[in-house]
């Protein structure tokens, strides 16, 4: 067996079984691919895929026990081209981060910074998208390493770890009725039009909770992915903004808008890191997660990479 007919069953999967489609992409003949397929069915004595004809039908049972088995090795063939590649280009390059709107805004400039310091030669390349999106990227090698609060943790060929605690804060105007009240509850927040995030991004799972576990329905006015979008409508007077603590930090204190601590209302948050399982890191990426959370350092990495260690306590 080799690498080729590996190849040609993978992209035969992607292509829907489509031989023609299949050939066309790996610029090879049909027949050509069709025979290496055969061959491979023969050695390993299973049929791959049922057939009709000529045609490729479906996956069989055997067939998806195989495909998982080429997807291993076709992936640690990647890596080991890698390492080849970037075992000499440690100290530069480009470093590709996967995160939220949220993250890239508020969090990642002073470690992005730091690391261009220590790493004068590393280019960084941001690319911006929901929680769904960034495991996505990773998984498929668009971005090294991942940020974000959400859905990480969904994906068995992710590694994930905390990287760091962060609660929500409610924003409202400072003549608003709300900011003469000593303890803000659900129930008081219930009767407000609320300004928050996009049900996908930073957090907003832990706030629609909150809500349900009390009986409550919010009355949501606006969803966005953007802070300071909520912060210019709850300006507006739209209603009371639901935003991360972080996004408030450049506000200083001289602020038009009164922010107030709701982790007793929706609980504390946890940002994760994630990289795809198995990757090769290089020396930078490892520096960036340190520069992210002094907990995040190499070995702990390595460790979660190997699958010695699953998480943490911050």
């Amino acid at each position: 067996m080799n690498l080729h007919q590996f190849r040609f069953v993978q992209e035969a999967v992607r292509r829907n079984l489509n031989l023609t489609e299949t050939a066309r992409a790996l610029h090879t003949s049909q027949p050509g691919v069709s025979k290496a397929i055969i061959e491979l069915e023969e050695e390993l004595g299973v049929e791959i895929f049922a057939r009709h004809g000529k045609r490729l039908k479906r996956v069989t049972e055997p067939g998806a026990h195989v495909l998982k088995s080429i997807e291993l090795i076709m992936r640690e063939v990647g890596n080991l081209r890698r390492i080849g590649e970037q075992f000499s280009a440690q100290d530069s390059g480009t470093l590709s981060i996967a995160t939220t709107h949220t993250q890239a805004r508020y969090v990642l400039p002073l470690p992005v910074a730091k690391l261009r310091e220590a790493f004068p030669k590393v280019n960084v390349s941001l690319h911006q998208g929901s929680p769904d999106q960034v495991a996505r990227m990773v998984l498929d090698e668009v971005a090294e390493i991942g940020i974000a609060t959400e859905s990480l943790t969904q994906y068995d060929d992710l590694v994930t770890l905390p990287c760091y605690e962060w609660q929500h804060m409610l924003v409202i105007p400072i003549d608003h009725p709300l900011a003469k009240k000593e303890n803000i509850s659900l129930e008081d927040l219930a009767q407000e039009p609320l300004i928050t995030y996009h049900p996908s991004f930073t957090g907003r799972t832990k706030i629609d909770h909150a809500f349900a576990a009390r009986h409550l329905q919010p009355r949501i006015a606006l969803e966005a992915i953007d802070s300071d979008v909520i912060k210019t409508y709850v300006r507006l007077g739209l209603g009371v903004g639901i935003v991360a603590e972080m996004a408030l930090k450049d506000d200083g204190t001289n602020s038009d808008l009164l922010a107030i601590p709701a982790g007793p209302l929706f609980g504390v948050n946890i940002a994760r890191v994630a990289f795809k399982r198995s990757a090769y890191l290089r020396n930078f990426v490892y520096k960036f997660a340190e520069l992210l959370s002094d907990k995040l350092d190499r070995t702990l990495i390595t460790k979660a990479m190997t699958g010695r260690v699953n998480d943490y306590e911050i």
